[in-house]
């Protein structure tokens, strides 16, 4: 165990050129945001999909957009309506008068990185035309089953659900998402780079330096990275405690919450941890990296019932006193 630990680690410490070329290119147009980009990252080494919420204005949609022109892959952007179809996003059967046939017109999703954006702004049926492709990576159009190209990854944005004009996204939607993140506002000094960079008029890009042989390269390596029998129990104890609180002392949590995180909170957070290890340069992951990543993978697992809501506590709140509580092995 301790070579294939050892080896591992040459082999992340191998890497790391790659990862630090990708930030600094992404870090050409993106100013500040180290947690959104790391977190984006994490997704692609994990091959797992990524949910952004904030207000306006807050560089998601240039996030992912430089993401993937750092990565060479096929983008595709969908602005998500409310007059959307299920059709207009994974393609639709057309018929042909001449030969009396139909053949098959795919949609944009048949692209690696998905930009969904402001994913909220359509109903639930568009929504719910994305939750094949986002589990089996494959859709069907009439009868006939099409696999998407690998990689394959959504990365949507959101703007808060008080927000006018916004749909709450269906549960079962939600929970293929492996990480939920809230972006916030830049500090002064950021915002004050942003404003200099972006009043010049001049168009900054990023150059790709990542491409699809080498994503699945280090996904495998990403696989490979050891966690420990403690460090899985650790996770499968945060998890259980989000369903039954009062077996881990946290009786005053019962009432407060309606559902507790899925089985595949404790893959997401497992395989998640891993990513988080392999971008700090471990070729293991130890309880920390669950704590740094715990809250993106489980803050939209947690559903809080009316009780919490009026009492003003949050998902976020819930699981932050869960990680106080569960003892770190």
């Amino acid at each position: 165990m301790e070579a294939t630990v050892k080896q591992v680690g040459e082999q992340i410490k191998a890497s790391q050129e790659i990862i630090e070329g990708l930030f600094r290119e992404i870090g050409k147009v993106i100013v500040g945001q180290h947690y959104l980009v790391e977190r984006l990252l994490i997704g692609l080494l994990a091959d797992g999909h990524v949910l952004l919420e904030g207000v306006p204005g807050l560089a998601k949609t240039m996030s992912v957009r430089t993401l993937a022109q750092a990565v060479s892959v096929k983008f595709q952007r969908i602005q998500f309506t409310p007059d959307l179809l299920p059709a207009d996003l994974i393609g639709t059967l057309v018929y042909s008068p001449k030969d009396g046939t139909f053949t098959t017109k795919k949609g944009p999703i048949f692209a690696n990185i998905i930009l969904a954006d402001e994913i909220n702004r359509a109903p639930s049926k568009v929504q719910s035309a994305l939750l094949e492709a986002m589990q089996e990576h494959q859709v069907t159009v009439g009868e006939t089953t099409f696999p998407l190209p690998e990689p394959f990854l959504v990365l949507a944005t959101q703007n808060p659900i008080e927000q006018e004009g916004t749909y709450p996204l269906p549960e079962a939607q939600v929970d293929r998402f492996m990480m939920k993140l809230v972006v916030t506002y830049p500090s002064k000094k950021e915002e004050k780079e942003i404003l200099e960079r972006m009043s010049t008029g001049q168009k900054i890009e990023a150059s790709p330096v990542l491409d699809t042989q080498t994503i699945f390269k280090l996904r495998k390596i990403v696989n490979q990275v050891y966690i420990d029998e403690k460090v899985k129990d650790y996770i499968l104890d945060i998890v259980f405690a989000t369903r039954f609180p009062e077996q881990y002392k946290l009786p005053q949590l019962k009432p407060l919450i309606a559902y507790g995180a899925s089985p595949r909170a404790s893959i997401m957070l497992t395989v998640a941890s891993k990513a988080h290890a392999f971008l700090k340069g471990r070729g293991y992951a130890t309880p920390e990296d669950v704590k740094q990543i715990g809250l993106d993978v489980l803050r939209h697992r947690v559903i809080v019932t009316y009780e919490a809501e009026a009492e003003e506590m949050t998902s976020e709140r819930i699981i932050t006193q869960i990680f106080d509580q569960i003892e770190v092995p």
